[in-house]
């Protein structure tokens, strides 16, 4: 069994409400963010993000770090 499989059989195991779901999926958003190097390729794409939220233009999606 992977480390990732094993986190969620644990997590599932736990029984958490909603609330205790967003506060470890906010938990792990920070690990990752943390762990992220300001490359200037990243922080173009930030940057392209930004300028569409702005515009209205964007679709909200989770998973991976592709932003």
């Amino acid at each position: 069994m992977s480390k990732v499989q094993e986190l969620e059989t644990t997590i599932q195991k736990l029984g958490l409400n909603q609330a205790e779901m967003q506060q470890v999926r906010d938990w792990l958003d920070d690990l990752i963010e943390e762990d992220l190097e300001l490359s200037p390729e990243f922080e173009a794409k930030v940057q392209a993000a930004e300028r569409d939220m702005a515009a209205g233009s964007f679709t909200r999606t989770r998973g991976g770090t592709g932003l």
